[in-house]
């Protein structure tokens, strides 16, 4: 069966597909903020929805360590969160770069069938997870559910995907700002961030009630204290619950990705139409964005879930043992790895972990920053952002570099992307691996991810709005 075939078999279930329809006239600028509050709105709404049927959700999360990056909300209708949009998008990019599916994204039929193809298997992805989530007890035994409550809570899971996968495709169409991927993702992190900095919850920690934001705790301290000295060291190194240092660490985490971001090497640019017409085309040091740390969490996230499956339902087998072996945290139902290869791809908890076992540190350092270059350097061919889709788009508008032949355009930008794309995963990599380490809030990857959506927001709405972003080449970035 071909590629296209397979394209086609999608085309009977599009008219049962719920789909945004394209505007049919510019949105002006005002109305897109606007759809895209709107949106937020929704997807906040249902971040706080319980799920209907829910007996017991008190045992350990598979999906605690990337609650943040997959924007879900454990026991609501964000469950699943962007999960399964995510891993459709992913899929299916990476079976049309590899030429499995025959798609030719100039005609719009195919683009059509192609947009079908990623809801349906978005959509029978969450179906799939939703499934294992209730069958596996996260939510109560079966048994103890009974049979409709175990199929309601499937239905509502399904039905908020596709909530979700609808509110992507509304921003997608133009008629907000962005994505909804990124944008729940960014919302998520920083209100991860705001709640961990100013939550006015108590929680007790063995050591009697503390508020557990970290500024609410300064104040309360300095307030309550005698000892101002040692509530300054209390609010600034407590264990167990968010801390000053945290704060000051996701701040600078910011402040470095923010820096990083301007780094760039300018292409001179010129027009063979209009005769003195030149410009620049820019290679920036994040040339793909957050999609290297994006892919390496997903892969992690993934080996992680089934590695404790696994490990949960045969504890003494040797090669899942290999895999990864799991334990409680203290004073928490949640598992964490402790050996095996999970426990390698797991980021040391804090700095006095991460000196106490240098080779774990090590090969977890190695292997982040190794899996976002080559991320990095896979995903500039497979999205159409490589040296070859460059040249190309740039000779499609009758654009050269500025002292070079028309041939060796491609030789030069084929060294200049793929050096700049693994090189900025790698940097990312690092990035993410400080602040795992300096205990920035949120985790690196998240913060990460959060700082260049919400970057790139900002410079949506540089060019939307006409500023300065509005460069000549900018629709080529």
């Amino acid at each position: 069966m071909s590629g296209f075939r397979f394209l086609n078999l999608v085309r009977p279930f599009l008219p049962m597909l719920p789909e945004v329809s394209s505007p049919d006239r510019k949105i002006p600028f005002n109305n897109k903020v606007a759809w895209t509050a709107v949106t937020l709105l929704i997807f906040l709404v249902c971040s706080q929805v319980p799920l209907y049927g829910i007996v017991s959700s008190d045992s350990s999360d598979p999906l605690f360590w990337t609650r943040v990056i997959l924007a879900s909300n454990r026991g609501t209708l964000m469950e699943l969160g962007i999960s399964p949009i995510v891993t459709s998008g992913m899929i299916m990019q990476l079976l049309a770069g590899a030429n499995l599916i025959d798609v030719d994204f100039s005609l719009k039929e195919d683009r059509a069938l192609f947009s079908g193809a990623q809801k349906l298997f978005a959509l029978i992805i969450a179906l799939g997870q939703a499934t294992v989530y209730v069958l596996t007890g996260l939510y109560g035994q079966p048994s103890e559910l009974g049979a409709g409550v175990t199929l309601l809570l499937i239905i509502q899971l399904v039905v908020a995907a596709l909530i979700v996968v609808l509110l992507d495709e509304l921003l997608q169409k133009g008629y907000g700002l962005g994505s909804g991927i990124s944008l729940f993702i960014a919302t998520n992190v920083c209100e991860s961030i705001v709640w961990k900095a100013f939550s006015p919850t108590t929680v007790n920690t063995g050591r009697g009630p503390e508020f557990e934001g970290a500024i609410v705790s300064l104040f309360h301290l300095l307030f309550t204290w005698n000892d101002k000295g040692r509530a300054l060291r209390e609010a600034f190194w407590r264990d167990r619950l968010p801390n000053i240092m945290n704060i000051i660490a996701t701040l600078v985490i910011f402040a470095a990705v923010i820096y990083l971001q301007g780094f760039r090497i300018e292409i001179p640019v010129k027009s063979n139409k209009v005769r003195g017409q030149r410009g620049t085309y820019p290679v920036k040091l994040f040339y793909t964005s957050n999609m290297p740390i994006m892919l390496e969490s997903a892969l992690t996230s993934n080996i992680f879930i089934v590695s404790q499956m696994l490990a949960t339902r045969f504890p003494e087998n040797i090669l899942i043992r290999l895999l990864g072996v799991w334990e409680p945290m203290d004073d928490s139902p949640q598992l964490r790895a402790v050996s095996g290869i999970v426990y390698y791809m797991s980021a040391p908890r804090s700095l006095k972990e991460m000196i106490l076992d240098p080779i774990h540190t090590a090969a977890y350092i190695a292997f982040i920053t190794t899996a976002c270059a080559l991320f990095s350097k896979t995903w500039i061919e497979v999205s159409g952002s490589g040296p070859r889709d460059v040249a190309k788009q740039l000779k499609d508008q009758q654009m050269v570099m500025a002292g070079h032949r028309e041939g060796s355009m491609y030789k030069e930008l084929k060294r200049v992307i793929p050096t700049a794309a693994a090189f900025g995963g790698a940097i990312l990599g690092l990035l993410s691996v400080a602040a795992d380490l300096i205990g920035a809030i949120g985790s690196g990857t998240g913060i990460l991810m959060a700082v260049t959506i919400i970057y790139s927001y900002w410079e949506i709405g540089m060019r939307e709005a006409g500023g300065p972003e509005m460069a000549a080449f900018g629709d080529l970035l």
